[in-house]
């Protein structure tokens, strides 16, 4: 029932944002080490700058490629040191209202879901989601005088089909649906109230255990799909200075945490059968976002083509609407991937130039219960069709 990724029924003022892009750079790892791979790629942290050498430059001008980003972290960073630059400020925007989007972008085996899940164990390699479920409940534990309802969800985007992580049948897909005022949203998407970190770390456990993932030649464990876990911060407190009378201040921030499928080039990761149809799938995806942020960014088009894909609709208020949004972008510094950390370092350059128009979500009272009781209605009427085609069934049954 409820929204993906959407603007609240009112806002307060707009200000433009531009989305904040940063790059990591993964260390060379065991077998690349062994096999004498060189690192090409050289980062100065303090001028968020990041210059690729091409191993393969016939002359001097194609030696060296740079770069400059917003913040970049090199292969000495630390999860926390990477949480609290690219995400922490988003995270804090949310518990304020405001809808905001923390998104890892990069080539299969570079370590996006690393950076994004992490290791639940030692609590120093937890990665941003679960950094996330600590920020928000901290945040809410040390508040006084605000009352808070936490809403949590997990879907995925797998072979250009979205799947509800959280349902019960795993073998259904979800519709896509739009509205005016609720914008892009996933029908019947499964959500849950979470009152504590616990509850909301066994969530993320389910909707894991669910996940569509597969072994290339590029990633033993690699995802198969683009997935999107969805925090909603509703926030209920009496200001200073109101009438003892006066309605509630309800803010409705939403966060989206999305962990993106690796583009990868198919004669590396030696994808067949079902791999090579996932692979096909992922890229078009990513290509049709690359599409979006061009669009968006040269300002000229007069369309943009969100619809070429779910990923797009999906992150359509992401990337140029009413979002805080931050791109991390994952490089491998390996020699052999040359090519593949150039595409993806020219993909976040393009991001940059993104612009999103940022306002915080406020809602009345009366609009928060007609949408509750909208949704009761729903499910009552959901309730009433079942059991009359139980009683159907029963009564064919016995007929028999």
């Amino acid at each position: 029932m409820f929204v993906a990724i959407n603007s609240a029924s009112s806002t307060m003022s707009r200000n433009d944002e531009c989305v904040q892009v940063i790059v990591r750079c993964r260390p060379l790892f065991g077998k690349e080490l062994a096999e004498g791979r060189q690192r090409i790629v050289e980062m100065d942290t303090s001028r968020g700058e990041v210059v690729l050498k091409n191993p393969k430059a016939s002359h001097p001008s194609e030696a060296e490629r740079k770069f400059t980003f917003d913040r970049i972290f090199d292969w000495n960073c630390t999860q926390r040191e990477v949480y609290d630059g690219a995400a922490a400020r988003i995270v804090d925007a949310a518990i304020e209202g405001y809808n905001g989007t923390v998104f890892c972008y990069g080539q299969t085996g570079t370590g996006k879901t690393h950076t994004m899940e992490g290791k639940d164990e030692p609590p120093e390699l937890r990665g941003v989601i679960p950094s996330a479920f600590n920020h928000v409940f901290d945040a809410i534990d040390g508040s006084e005088g605000r009352n808070y309802l936490i809403r949590a969800s997990f879907l995925e985007i797998y072979n250009e089909n979205v799947r509800d992580l959280l349902a019960k049948d795993q073998s259904k897909t979800c519709d896509l649906k739009e509205d005016p005022e609720k914008g892009v949203y996933v029908k019947d998407l499964t959500t849950f109230v979470v009152k504590g970190v616990g509850e909301i770390n066994n969530v993320l456990k389910v909707g894991k255990k669910n996940r569509s993932v597969g072994a290339t030649l590029m990633n033993a464990d690699s995802s198969r799909s683009h997935s999107i876990f969805t925090i909603t911060v509703e926030c209920s407190q009496r200001r200073a200075g109101d009438p003892p009378d006066a309605e509630p201040h309800i803010t409705v921030g939403k966060l989206n945490l999305v962990d993106l499928a690796g583009s990868e080039r198919q004669a590396k990761t030696g994808s067949t059968g079902d791999r090579l149809k996932e692979a096909t799938k992922i890229n078009l995806s990513l290509s049709a976002l690359g599409n979006v942020i061009s669009a968006l960014v040269d300002g000229k088009s007069s369309h943009i083509p969100y619809r070429d894909s779910k990923l797009t609709r999906l992150l359509k208020d992401s990337l140029g609407g009413n979002c805080l949004t931050a791109m991390i972008s994952n490089v491998s510094p390996a020699h052999d991937q040359f090519e593949e950390t150039l595409n993806t370092l020219k993909y976040a350059n393009r991001a940059k130039n993104l612009k999103t128009q940022v306002a915080r979500n406020v809602v009345s009272v009366s609009a928060h219960i007609a949408e509750y009781q909208r949704v009761i209605m729903e499910l009552r009427n959901e309730v009433a069709d079942l059991k009359h085609s139980l009683k159907s069934a029963q009564q064919g049954s016995g007929g028999d």
